[in-house]
Parts: C-alpha cells; structure tokens; sequence
C-alpha cells in the first residue's frame, strides 16, 4: 500500500474499519461510505471518550447482509469484558433466535473462558460464532500474505472445472490457517488463491480445506 493509503488507514478507526473490511471480502454488503468513514466522522458518530463509555464497544455491532443473499446475515459483536463467558454467549444466541440469524463473529479483547468456547462448538452448525481477538483483526491479513487474493469456490464448481481431480490430489489448507478464518471457510470447501508471478503476472493455485 502507498504512504497516501497508510495515512488514510491512521486516520480511521481500526477496529471498526478492518471488520467492515473482513465483512465486504468475505461478500457481504458494506458501503463505500462505511469503509471511507473517516477516524473525525466515528468519533462524531459514536463519541471519542471510551472510558467514559462513549463509545461502548456494543455501539459498534454490525450486521450485514450478504451480496447474493439478502437472507445470508451476520452480526459482528464487540462484547464490552475482556474475558468472554457463557453468559455473553448465551445472549448472542438469544438476539441470533430472535431475529432469525445464524452466524456471528464476536471479537474479544483477550479471550474466552472454557465454558464459553466449548458453547460454540455445542451450538454448531445450527448456530456459527467465530471468536476473533482484536489484535488478530487490526490489519488485513490478505494485504500481508503472499497471495494477493484468497477466493472461495464451491466443490461442485470445482468439479466442473477440474472433472478428473481427485481431492486427494489438491493441495491442503488447513480450516485454521489465518486466511481460512479470514475467510470464514470450512472443511470441504477449496479455495482459488490468486499470486503474483514475475514470469506469468499472476500464478493460481487451489487448495482444499481440512
């Protein structure tokens, strides 16, 4: 990224900004206005005293709706303990019921107790919560990464382009590689990974997830 581009990130809200960011990669509908707001029109917007709770991290849940699917939506929470337990899980869910959405990302400041973290695998798959920390989500890993760009594909298409692959023939990715997580992938799906080549401009690449 440019010097211009890097000041212009300084200038937004981090946590705010790169959360839009892993919304809008992943196909969800976020505006160009969102991702543009300025650090000045956030504080304007929900208050620059933290401390004070202007703003509490609660102000900032997202909820997006996808580009295909209008009915595909998710939340981003920002619970306001550092330690994330059961009891905040449990509230989610119930917000996620009520409004008839099944997949979340709830962004931590320092973790999850064991009881909250097994919650997630309990609810699973009629309920998706990914937990994040903060600091995993204060860049775009996909600007940092070797690959410029990470695309998800469904095994039927992969199919159809590669009739006579075996999946035991694609390279692997593992479900809990930092770009998978990006991406929101899961086991079965394969991905098309995009490189730039000195030779060919661009070198692709697919891999499995596991």
């Amino acid at each position: 990224a440019s010097d211009e581009d890097q000041g212009t990130k300084r200038r937004r809200c981090p946590i705010l900004f790169y959360n839009l960011q892993l919304c809008h990669d992943r196909g969800y509908l976020v505006t160009q206005d969102e991702l543009d707001q300025t650090l000045e029109e956030f504080r304007n917007q929900f208050g620059d005293k933290p401390s004070e709770g202007h703003p509490r991290r609660s102000d900032l849940t997202v909820l997006v709706a996808h580009n295909d699917d209008p009915t595909d939506q998710m939340f981003v929470f920002f619970p306001e303990e550092p330690k994330v337990g059961i009891k905040t899980i449990k509230m989610y869910c119930q917000r996620m019921q009520e409004e008839n959405i099944t997949r979340a990302i709830i962004v931590v400041q320092q973790g999850m107790t064991p009881s909250a973290k097994q919650s997630l695998v309990d609810m699973a798959p009629k309920y998706i919560l990914e937990q994040f920390l903060q600091q995993e989500l204060l860049i775009n890993i996909t600007e940092h990464e070797v690959s410029s760009a990470a695309i998800q594909m469904l095994r039927a298409h992969c199919v159809s382009v590669f009739p006579k692959l075996k999946e035991s023939q694609l390279p692997r990715i593992q479900a809990g590689d930092p770009v998978a997580r990006y991406f929101g992938l899961k086991r079965g799906q394969v991905i098309k990974i995009i490189r730039p080549s000195e030779t060919a401009g661009r070198y692709i690449t697919y891999r499995l997830v596991q």
